[in-house]
């Protein structure tokens, strides 16, 4: 529907989006070490060994001996570090680029880092919630990229954003007429497109992950909806009589 391109937010709170750069840098590693130099056993390994399977996390299957690379548990996380493709390692990077910092801002770097990790999360678990026998690996940062999308439009629904509608039209929007856009959009596939290979499931479970962590983890101050704080004024009162 649209790729985000550029917004005009700029940070206040922060130098640098430390989290977010190290977040696109490790994933950007882990796609070259395992989808580019990596041989086609070795990536399917990786795959199985750190994505996240339904139903393993479920107690519905086992992964057969050698094949656990990391605890069950970890697996959570260390999905959403794999990707499938380039084009699918760039999209993902992309809306981290654009939005991440700015909700690394709202938040403050460690902060940030555990709202992330918990969206991803959040959003495994929502997948698994909706097939809990499938043995298939879900692997990709969408769900947590997914709460970072949704934290933005909460924080920053009246910045203007240029998107490239269509991908063709570049056009600067109001950030929640795109991002509205976008998070319907994924609620809808999620009840039209059970079968497909996107795991809608898991969009929507970052999500709500994101709309509830961001009330809690935003910095003390950090309003909501772009209102500004309001500060009390000694020289100007005025009285009603």
């Amino acid at each position: 529907m649209f790729i985000p391109l550029h917004d005009t937010n700029s940070l206040k709170h922060i130098r640098l989006q430390y989290v977010t750069l190290a977040l696109i840098g490790a994933n950007i590693v882990i796609w070259f070490l395992t989808g580019v130099i990596a041989t086609v056993p070795v990536y399917q390994a990786a795959v199985v060994g750190l994505g996240y399977i339904p139903a393993v996390a479920f107690d519905y299957a086992e992964l057969a001996p050698g094949l656990a690379i990391v605890p069950e548990a970890a697996t959570y996380v260390t999905y959403s570090f794999l990707h499938t493709g380039f084009f699918h390692l760039a999209g993902n990077m992309l809306f981290l680029w654009v939005f991440g910092d700015n909700v690394e801002d709202a938040m403050g770097h460690l902060r940030f880092l555990v709202f992330y990790l918990l969206c991803a999360v959040a959003a495994a678990l929502f997948h698994g919630l909706l097939g809990p026998v499938s043995e298939a690996p879900l692997v990709g940062a969408s769900g947590a990229v997914s709460g970072v999308v949704t934290a933005y439009l909460m924080l920053h629904p009246r910045v203007r954003v240029w998107v490239l509608v269509f991908f063709r039209i570049p056009l600067p929007l109001p950030a929640f007429i795109p991002l509205l856009l976008w998070i319907g959009q994924q609620f809808l596939m999620l009840l039209i497109d059970r079968g497909g290979d996107v795991s809608w499931g898991a969009h929507a479970g970052g999500i709500i992950a994101g709309a509830v962590l961001v009330l809690v983890l935003r910095r003390p101050g950090v309003p909501l909806f772009d209102r500004r704080l309001v500060t009390p004024r000694a020289a100007q009162v005025h009285t009603s009589t």
